[in-house]
């Protein structure tokens, strides 16, 4: 039985500037970078190289991909041509579906009508766009390069692609709970952002990384965000303006319109297999999981490495791979609309009836108040949270599922699943 993966992830690290917020392995070129010519091609060219090289390492042989996503980054970058070898050679190496799902993120500032078609005819079928805000004042505290205007253009390209038929779908990523947020100022912004006709919206709470200008600015007493109340209402307002919109939210952060949820997003939160190419990108393979380096000589030298010891037969025999951690398929479980299924996880402990429902029983008394409110529902052995409510307050629900997780850890501490 073939169980290799069906979709691959692309990681494109180059953009203009950094924001503020942002701590991806990425490598700023400045407002005039391009990726075929100008500044910063050079460096754009010499990455798709070992990009292109490392995917040769691979025996990627088996099913044709379903999904692909390139990421980064600005990977709107790239000409059309970069992004036609990508896929050309994705495509030569293992095969793509019929009807399979090609992701390209965009920045609003790094393309045109022009580019965008030049997109389209190299075989990407679904943008994301990186709006963030509507705002002007808000993109310049974001330290984002877009304008406002060239949003709402870059929405209204992409739209009307869309309507045409040119592209399957797109969706939209906003952030919520920024700086000096309030919920009339929210609301507009969630309302503009329907009214551009995104069939899916990745709505992202800010999160304050370290080495990053907010970290910095937090630590100088110099961000104002919400606070825990507004915060959360601010949450709440988002899952219901969006359900009023017909919109359902599939996942933490992520509400589709009906046939509209990324098909590649959701291989992620499965627990399911991908191909990861480039610089700081993670790949799970047969069950493995393991991350390139964060940096471009690190990335460049650990291809070299790969090249010597002809590594080609999977990423299986990469060393320092490691199991998925069950905790981690908890983590991902419960971010999704369809929650986890307990029974299924704790398999792998091969506990006779009574011992799973000993355990299960634990788990419940953890969450005896969540329950109780209603942020966690059962239904079989499947749990799942609530929208809103629930998926609001999720990282509590998580500790306490973590420190259950915990404790089973210690009794099963002898088996190599762990």
């Amino acid at each position: 039985m073939n169980n290799q993966p069906r979709s691959a992830y692309l990681h494109i690290p180059f953009c203009h500037r950094r924001c503020f917020y942002c701590d991806f392995p990425v490598v700023p070129l400045g407002d005039k970078a391009k990726g075929d010519s100008g500044p910063g091609s050079s460096s754009i060219k010499s990455y798709l190289n070992l990009i292109h090289r490392e995917i040769s390492l691979f025996d990627l042989r088996g099913d044709s991909l379903s999904t692909v996503y390139i990421g980064g980054g600005t990977p709107s970058l790239l000409s059309s041509r970069q992004v036609a070898d990508l896929l050309d050679h994705l495509r030569s190496k293992c095969g793509l579906q019929y009807g399979a799902e090609i992701t390209l993120e965009i920045d609003p500032a790094s393309f045109d009508i022009n580019s965008l078609k030049g997109f389209l005819e190299a075989g990407i079928n679904r943008i994301s766009l990186g709006g963030q805000s509507f705002d002007n004042n808000v993109l310049q505290e974001l330290g984002r390069r877009h304008s406002s205007i060239e949003l709402l253009d870059s929405c209204d390209l992409i739209n009307d692609s869309f309507q045409r038929g040119d592209l399957c779908s797109w969706s939209l990523d906003l952030i919520q709970n920024l700086p000096n947020q309030n919920l009339v100022d929210w609301k507009e912004q969630l309302l503009k952002a329907i009214s551009k006709g995104p069939p899916h919206l990745s709505i992202y709470d800010l999160s304050i990384e370290n080495g990053t200008v907010f970290a910095w600015k937090q630590r100088r007493n110099e961000l104002h965000l919400p606070n825990e109340e507004v915060s959360f209402d601010i949450s709440r307002m988002t899952s219901e303006v969006l359900r009023k919109a017909g919109f359902s939210r599939y996942e933490i952060s992520n509400y589709s319109l009906p046939g509209h949820a990324s098909r590649h997003n959701r291989v992620y939160w499965s627990g399911a297999g991908w191909w990861g190419f480039g610089q700081g990108a993670t790949s799970c393979v047969f069950g493995q999981r393991f991350s390139r380096p964060r940096t471009r000589e690190g990335y460049k030298k650990w291809v070299e490495s790969q090249e010597l010891r002809k590594i080609e037969s999977s990423s299986s025999l990469i060393d320092d791979c490691k199991l998925i951690p069950c905790d981690d398929l908890f983590i991902v479980g419960l971010r999704r609309r369809e929650g986890v299924d307990i029974k299924e996880l704790l398999k792998r402990f091969n506990l006779n009836h009574k011992q799973f429902q000993i355990h299960l029983n634990e788990l419940k008394i953890r969450w005896e108040y969540a329950l109780k409110m209603g942020w966690v529902k059962q239904r079989g052995d499947r749990f799942y949270l609530t929208d809103p409510d629930g998926m609001e307050i999720s990282n509590q629900i998580l500790v306490d599922m973590l420190l259950w997780w915990e404790s089973l850890s210690n009794l099963y501490s002898d088996q190599s699943i762990l």
